[in-house]
């Protein structure tokens, strides 16, 4: 279990270190989820599927039963009007990136400048932040040169991002695919949840409401 081999390990414990997570609670974790540690066995397993609308949904769970969270999975998607697909199913239809985010207070250009230079694909604003999104593989590197510019780095994690998005046209539809995304999260099992969904401002504004 070594952070600085595996990709997913290291923006693991980059993320706890964030949360300030104490350092030998994260290195237990990783020795149990890889079987360095006596115990339970945790395991990352992804499930794909579609909610309504043809929006595509992709799971990501760490679980140390699959047997238990594959039927939890399957149910929560029929039931709430989706469906589970094959591995590989939805998968296609994002992307894996790693993001940044960087204090919202830096100038436009600045960032952008110090991000490209860097080696980032794209920056863009998210609420107070400014997230730079980068190569999944180049996440902790792009993180450290950052950092030595100066930049003031608030979390940095790894996302997966649409390629293609599916409008929904009506309230119902907006209401059917956050009810399924929701349900799926409170799954004690689920990671993350990724959807490649749209909702046009007149909605955003009607579910504000």
């Amino acid at each position: 279990g070594d952070p600085d081999m595996n990709p997913n390990l290291r923006t693991m414990f980059q993320k706890a270190r964030d949360a300030s997570v104490p350092i030998d609670t994260i290195e237990r974790a990783i020795k149990r989820g890889t079987g360095e540690l006596e115990g339970v066995i945790y395991e990352e397993v992804n499930y794909e599927g579609y909610a309504g609308h043809g929006v595509a949904v992709f799971v990501e769970t760490l679980t140390d039963n699959r047997n238990r969270t594959g039927p939890e999975m399957r149910s929560t998607f029929s039931k709430l009007g989706g469906s589970i697909a094959e591995p590989g199913a939805v998968a296609w239809q994002f992307e894996r990136k790693g993001i940044i985010h960087v204090d919202g207070t830096m100038d436009e250009d600045e960032i952008m400048m110090a991000a490209l230079d860097a080696g980032a694909d794209d920056v863009a604003r998210d609420g107070e932040f400014w997230a730079v999104t980068c190569e999944a593989t180049l996440t902790s590197i792009l993180r450290t040169a950052l950092e030595k510019e100066g930049v003031t780095v608030d979390s940095s994690d790894l996302t997966m991002i649409p390629t293609s998005m599916v409008e929904l046209d009506d309230i119902a539809a907006v209401k059917s695919v956050l009810k399924l995304i929701d349900a799926l999260e409170e799954n004690d099992d689920v990671q993350d949840v990724y959807a490649n969904f749209d909702i046009p401002d007149a909605l955003l504004e009607q579910l504000a409401e």
